[in-house]
């Protein structure tokens, strides 16, 4: 039978139990005695279920096990670095000087509460709770936790619903820059990712004379590689591109590798990196406000469905690894509903007999 004591001139508690029979004595490191005599039960329970005994597992901080977290996806490769240290970021301000054996529920609503009161939306937030998840599970796994906090994930908004017509698209690309127009085709074809997909092209990664076009692992969220066939718009638009930044390149004295290039102002030769201001601008002045280019990754699945091709083919071309999510951006629009319900209209009217229509009344 374990026991609590404390030595003298100390307000610190010690605990006393037993591990074959012989005892073992440990400060707590605690003045407080329900904390004191929570560690103990601790220790008394992996010393009836024969677990090894984690002396220091009541004394790690958040901040060793972070540091613990950013080393396995620095050696391993599972994750990018950019975006873990972008969740990491927001975690590392809430929990920095705490006990990973003391966070508790309690604690993880506090953190949501704070980061919907900063404006996170839930899908953030939701990223965020499970990279403190896996920090947890692998302070567990590296002995340094004695069980992992199980973390509730909270209620996401429904998917955004909103996609293109054809002719809302055409009459914003309109209004964009050529090599931006070729930009957001490739986003309404292929359903690819503006800021990590297309604008960081380079030529390397299109054959014009095979017709095809690439991303290589890495440069995708789900680190697949992926090859589409150019429709002949979009080989005519990048023939078009590459002209143009061959005579940049030609201009500058040197090989502009990228498909996007500045082909002007200071940045004249380094590669687009966004132009989240101009869309906005153009997609207002052309009579769609509110819409994201994301919209384009909605429409192209929905379109290359529609249009017959095979929904596991469609998911190599957009990149959705998984079917939740292709089908959350598989959008079907009123016309199509309404369509469907004249179909359905007509199914009903070909197999009613009028001699039998009325032979129940």
């Amino acid at each position: 039978m374990g026991s609590l004591y404390k030595q003298r001139n100390s307000q610190v508690w010690w605990i006393k139990y037993y591990v074959n029979g012989r005892p073992v004595r440990e400060s707590t490191k605690t003045t407080k005695e329900t904390e004191a005599r929570r560690i103990l039960k601790e220790r008394e329970g992996r010393v009836a279920t024969g677990q090894p005994i984690l002396p220091r597992a009541d004394r790690i901080k958040y901040e060793e096990a972070a540091e613990d977290l950013r080393r396995h996806y620095r050696t391993t490769g599972k994750r990018d670095l950019q975006e873990a240290e972008y969740r990491l970021k927001h975690l590392d301000g809430f929990f920095k000087g705490k006990r990973l054996a003391s966070i508790g529920p309690a604690d993880i609503t506090a953190y949501i509460e704070l980061r919907q009161d900063e404006g996170a939306k839930n899908g953030t937030i939701n990223c965020e709770l499970a990279t403190l998840s896996k920090l947890l599970k692998l302070a567990y796994e590296n002995n340094k936790l004695v069980r992992p906090q199980v973390i509730d994930k909270i209620k996401k908004p429904d998917p955004r619903q909103g996609f293109f017509e054809e002719e809302e698209f055409l009459r914003v690309r309109r209004l964009l820059p050529p090599d931006l127009q070729l930009a957001m085709s490739i986003a309404y074809v292929y359903g690819w990712r503006i800021k990590k997909e297309i604008l960081t092209l380079e030529w390397r990664q299109v054959d014009l004379r095979a017709g095809t076009m690439r991303l290589e692992p890495g440069m995708t969220k789900n680190d697949k590689a992926r090859v589409v066939y150019l429709t002949p718009e979009l080989h005519d638009m990048l023939s078009t591109q590459l002209a143009q930044t061959f005579q940049l390149g030609a201009q500058m004295n040197r090989i502009i590798p990228y498909v996007f290039p500045h082909l002007s102002s200071p940045h004249r030769g380094e590669r687009i990196k966004d132009f989240k201001k101009l869309w906005k601008r153009v997609c207002r002045d052309a009579g769609c406000p509110g819409m994201y280019r994301h919209d384009c990754r909605r429409t192209a699945v929905r379109n290359g469905v529609n249009a017959g091709i095979k929904e596991r083919v469609m998911m190599e071309i957009s990149g959705h690894k998984t079917r939740h999510v292709f089908d959350d951006y598989h959008i079907v629009p009123p016309a199509d509903l309404q369509d469907a319900a004249k179909k359905l209209a007509g199914i009903v009217s070909g197999i009613v007999d009028p001699k039998t229509e009325h032979a129940h009344e």
